[in-house]
């Protein structure tokens, strides 16, 4: 059986490499699953919260795990804040692409382009950013972790 049916999703697929200890964009366990950087930096610190195990959506999770996983977002909003600078943080959450629950955890700017500054984040033009690198982004990446280790 290949990975595409045993992990139906790339969630599904990242968590298990984050379980396994090989996702390169991986910052830290949580209690309710794996923060991540984002694979497209088009905000500096774009990240991504995923619970473990892997749900379809918030509602099918049992509240102390819901409780835990909407804790750790707030957490993991609060590290990329502070280690960003940032002004604040959008989270988002949809399912509608990728059916499985994840947070999008993005970063906001004072000195972001005007029309950009208060537009939605998806109003961005994500494949026209710099791919996640450990050469460029190795340092938020270790500065991330340290924040959460701290919390």
């Amino acid at each position: 059986m290949n990975s595409q049916n045993t992990y139906p999703t790339a969630i599904h697929r990242i968590v298990a490499a984050c379980r396994a200890g090989n996702y390169e964009l991986m910052i830290a366990p949580m209690p309710s699953g794996w923060a991540i950087m984002g694979g497209s930096q088009f905000l500096k610190g774009y990240s991504l919260l995923l619970p473990d195990p892997v749900v379809p959506h918030l509602n099918a999770m049992e509240s102390p795990h819901r409780d835990q996983f909407l804790k750790d977002m707030a957490t993991l909003g609060d590290a990329v804040l502070a280690v960003t600078g940032g002004v604040r943080i959008n989270y988002a959450m949809f399912g509608n692409t990728e059916p499985a629950l994840h947070v999008h955890v993005i970063p906001r700017y004072a000195d972001e382009v005007p029309e950009l500054r208060n537009a939605h984040p998806w109003t961005y033009d994500w494949d026209a950013a710099a791919p996640f690198s450990l050469a460029v982004h190795g340092s938020l990446l270790t500065k991330l972790k340290q924040a959460l280790k701290n919390t």
